[in-house]
C-alpha cells in the first residue's frame, strides 16, 4: 500500500520542524520500521504544506501500532505546536491523498496485455 498525505506546519515553526527532522530520535525511527512504515518521506514547502509518502501493508493498522508507543506519544506531542492544528496530534491530522497514477502499476499492466506499441503524436 503506497500512501500520501499532507498537514500543514506553521511557517514560523519551519526551522525547527527541519532541525528536529535532521536528526530523529534512533527509538522512534525504530519503531516506525517495526510498526510496518517503510520507504517513509517527509516534503515540507516553504509555506508550511507538508506532504508524507509512506509504504505499508495497512495504514490504519501501521498508525495504530505506532499509537500504542510511548515514544511516539512523545514525539507527537513534542511536536503539537509546530503545526496549524495543534489540538490534536499531529499523526492524527494527516488528510491522506488519493493516488490516480502509478508507472509501474499502468507498466505492468500494459506489459502483461503485450501493449507496447508507441503512442501516437497528437495533432496539432
Amino acid at each position: 500500500m503506497r500512501v500520501c498525505f499532507r498537514s500543514s506546519v506553521k511557517p514560523s515553526q519551519i526551522p525547527e520542524y527541519r532541525r528536529r527532522h535532521a536528526a530523529v530520535w534512533p527509538e522512534m525511527l525504530r519503531e516506525l520500521q517495526s510498526a510496518g512504515w517503510h520507504n517513509y518521506s517527509l516534503f515540507l514547502a516553504d509555506d508550511g504544506l507538508l506532504v508524507g509518502y509512506v509504504e505499508c501493508d495497512d495504514f490504519d493498522a501501521a498508525r495504530a501500532r505506532m499509537a500504542l508507543t510511548e515514544v511516539n506519544a512523545r514525539w507527537q506531542a513534542g511536536m503539537a505546536a509546530l503545526f496549524e492544528d495543534g489540538a490534536q496530534a499531529p499523526d492524527r491530522g494527516f488528510v491522506q491523498l488519493t493516488e490516480i497514477f502509478n508507472l509501474e502499476d499502468q507498466l505492468s499492466v500494459a506489459n502483461a496485455a503485450g501493449d507496447n506499441h508507441q503512442p501516437q503524436k497528437e495533432q496539432p
